[in-house]
């Protein structure tokens, strides 16, 4: 069975900056892209915030550019899928969706995570379009426009804020008749004139001839007090959580309740030694790219360390 020194799972900015640094080092890395070559960014149209392109780039484009660079100093990417890992002893081993395995000294997970969606049709048509899973990264570009944000808790109450201070208007749609964020996050929602929450309220369809115009919602649905509106709107953010890539390590990696890969304070080691966790898997907190790709860089002078430490 081939024996590779470092494998990295997933090709998001974690995934490809952790080969750029592995690469350099000499270590001759192989990843695999995964189900979504490129990571989630390449359902962003235009990233604006992340450093070195002034006047922004389209997410597909950022991608290749890191792919490329990956690929210049060495990487050897393939295309399969990982579908089951046996992490109990070094080397491990990897099984893919074309029934390949692979053994490896070394272990990057790079798989992201998933923005969960509330499953409506329109929300993949107009994906790009004005819907986004992402304030912070696509805020700026309804500055001075009306948007909406669905969810309850912590997470949606931030984002809505955040959106506040660059939209006219935010509605906080909310399924439940209260909100589960934290008591301050409700303080200042409630406190901020520009947001507006929707209580009992679920968003059934979206509307726009060349992008989102607005949202089709009903109001105590399945009541007698049901009643159908629309709202006006310019964008609709999904806030009701992210969903962790972590399956495939679990039985041998701790995780949170949720899935995210636990490390090593600000490291990122895992509690199986010789594997590490760069990007979105485990980070539940900031979910950037900038994050992502400093994370790999780290996996991988770890990946550099260990294998020092243990050849």
């Amino acid at each position: 069975m081939e024996l590779i020194d470092c494998l990295i799972l997933g090709s998001g900015p974690a995934g490809y900056t952790a080969g750029i640094y592995a690469g350099r080092a000499g270590i001759a890395p192989v990843l695999y892209e995964g189900i979504q070559p490129g990571g989630q960014l390449t359902t962003t149209t235009e990233i604006e915030n992340f450093p070195g392109y002034p006047e922004g780039v389209d997410g597909n484009q950022m991608m290749d550019d890191l792919r490329q660079q990956c690929v210049r100093f060495g990487t050897e990417i393939r295309s399969a899928i990982a579908v089951k890992t046996d992490l109990s002893q070094r080397p491990f081993t990897i099984t893919f969706d074309d029934d390949s395995q692979v053994q490896c000294k070394t272990l990057i997970v790079a798989t992201g995570a998933s923005a969960k969606y509330l499953g409506l049709a329109d929300e993949e048509k107009y994906r790009g379009q004005g819907v986004s899973a992402c304030a912070t990264c696509d805020g700026f570009f309804y500055r001075k426009k009306t948007v909406a944000v669905v969810g309850g808790g912590d997470t949606a109450c931030e984002e809505a804020t955040y959106l506040a201070g660059l939209a006219q208007k935010v509605y906080l749609i909310v399924r439940k008749d209260y909100l589960r964020a934290s008591q301050a996050m409700q303080d200042r929602v409630f406190a901020n004139p520009k947001i507006e929450v929707l209580f009992n309220t679920n968003t059934v369809g979206l509307f726009g001839e060349n992008g989102v115009e607005g949202a089709h919602l009903v109001y105590k649905k399945g009541t007698d007090e049901e009643k159908q509106l629309d709202i006006q709107i310019d964008g609709f953010f999904l806030a009701i959580g992210h969903k962790p890539n972590s399956d495939i390590v679990k039985p041998w990696v701790n995780t949170d309740e949720v899935g995210y890969i636990i490390t090593e304070g600000a490291t990122p080691v895992t509690n199986v030694p010789g594997v590490f966790a760069a990007g979105d898997v485990a980070d539940p907190l900031y979910r950037q790219a900038i994050t992502a790709a400093a994370s790999g860089c780290k996996a991988a002078i770890e990946v550099k360390k260990f294998l020092e430490e243990n050849e």
